[in-house]
């Protein structure tokens, strides 16, 4: 039986060389949820991550780590109050895509909502910005790695 010469599947296989590690295997994995908050405009609200967090300047879809034992839209429900100051239903959260994206350190799997009600003004409680964005300018704005899969999803969406 002859052996494929371009995948080796064990050292012998691969003249005694040893097979480069798998780089997924032994990081946590991160789960999080986050939403495209829409307005009536038809934007998208942005929030600048503040400054002493990882990717201090960078522009995210809000939300955050889903704690143990919290479903991922109340995890966004209680981001949502945490972070912006406003308050949502879980019915108001329609389940958009995912996001899964390997860090150097950890594994990030995303799940994304869009929420187009919401009770309260969003402001930046944790520090920031916040901005109101066109989907056709999403890209002017520099985002971490695992947004930015995010984007032609929204611009599908929304123009």
């Amino acid at each position: 039986m002859a052996m494929s010469t371009s995948m080796p599947t064990t050292a012998a296989d691969n003249g005694g060389a040893t097979p480069p590690p798998d780089m997924s295997k032994g990081l946590p994995t991160v789960l999080v949820s986050a939403v495209a908050l829409i307005d009536r405009d038809g934007r998208v609200l942005l929030a600048q991550r503040p400054a002493g967090k990882r990717m201090a300047g960078l522009w995210e879809f809000p939300g955050g780590k889903i704690e143990t034992g919290e479903t991922p839209e109340a995890a966004l429900i209680r981001e949502l109050g945490e972070e912006l100051g406003i308050d949502t239903a879980e019915s108001c959260l329609a389940p958009l895509t995912f996001a899964s994206h390997r860090y150097d350190d950890f594994h990030l799997l995303m799940l994304v909502y869009v929420c187009r009600k919401w009770t309260g003004t969003p402001r930046p409680l944790e520090g920031g910005e916040l901005a109101w964005v066109r989907a056709s300018r999403l890209r002017d704005y520099e985002m971490p790695p695992a947004d930015i899969p995010l984007i032609p999803v929204l611009q599908d969406l929304l123009m």
